[in-house]
């Protein structure tokens, strides 16, 4: 289990804002199922479903950022495991663009490639390994979601979200596996040890041009669509 709990580039959980992060939160001292179980939480509530300036930023910028989206999201969440001893490993994928339709829209959904790099993290613990997908909207948004479009009752598919379960999806952590876009996808990379390899191998498929306007115009304009929504939950 050693390569699943080694400290890359990427999963810099040495940084000092992480260790004082888990120090405060006295994570260490909690057994490994309440370890996971806290730590799961923490990323996917406490850290808000937004677009980041790419997928392979460390995980002390996730951090510092207080947003992330699949991939970013997986970082973070691999780093806290592994820097309180919990093993890990990355599982890439692509999912379909629909997914995001609504969070993205007009001439940038257009524009956006078809398929999109995913990711989810699985997670060692109680003899057995559990996919966290689940971690990736947090709960005031996924809520102000379901609030919104009240009348869908099993398979939802935009905003982030692609699943059969809209208003009961599977994602809180207890010893289960946990999904909210798993529908979506479309194309199986397999396994990684770290999201290092994994991106040494996959990156989204964007022009140069296209990368720049992301990070400069669309990704901004997509925080600002998932926080209108998010906010719908305390109007």
């Amino acid at each position: 289990m050693n390569e699943n709990l080694a400290e890359t580039k990427i999963l810099d959980f040495s940084s000092e804002k992480i260790q004082e992060l888990i120090k405060s939160r006295e994570w260490k001292k909690l057994d490994p199922i309440e370890r996971v179980k806290s730590i799961y939480s923490f990323v996917k509530d406490e850290i808000l479903f937004g677009y980041n300036l790419s997928d392979d930023i460390p995980a002390s910028q996730v951090l510092n950022d207080g947003y992330g989206q699949c991939n970013t999201k997986s970082t973070l969440l691999m780093a806290l495991l592994r820097a309180t001893g919990i093993p890990n490993r990355i599982h890439g994928f692509t999912i379909n663009k629909a997914l995001q339709k609504g969070a993205i829209s007009g001439i940038w959904y257009t524009l956006s490639p078809n398929n999109i790099l995913h990711s989810w993290v699985e997670v060692f613990v109680n003899d057995n390994w559990y996919f966290l997908e689940g971690v990736i909207l947090d709960k005031p948004y996924l809520t102000a979601l379901q609030k919104i479009n009240s009348d869908c009752k099993t398979t939802f598919c935009g905003f982030g979200v692609f699943t059969d379960k809209f208003q009961n999806p599977d994602v809180e952590w207890n010893l289960n596996n946990t999904y909210i876009q798993e529908k979506g996808i479309n194309q199986d990379f397999g396994l990684f040890n770290t999201p290092d390899e994994f991106y040494a191998k996959h990156q989204q498929q964007l022009s140069p041009f296209k990368k720049f306007i992301f990070q400069k115009i669309v990704r901004h304009k997509m925080n600002k669509n998932v926080e209108r929504i998010r906010n719908k939950t305390i109007n």
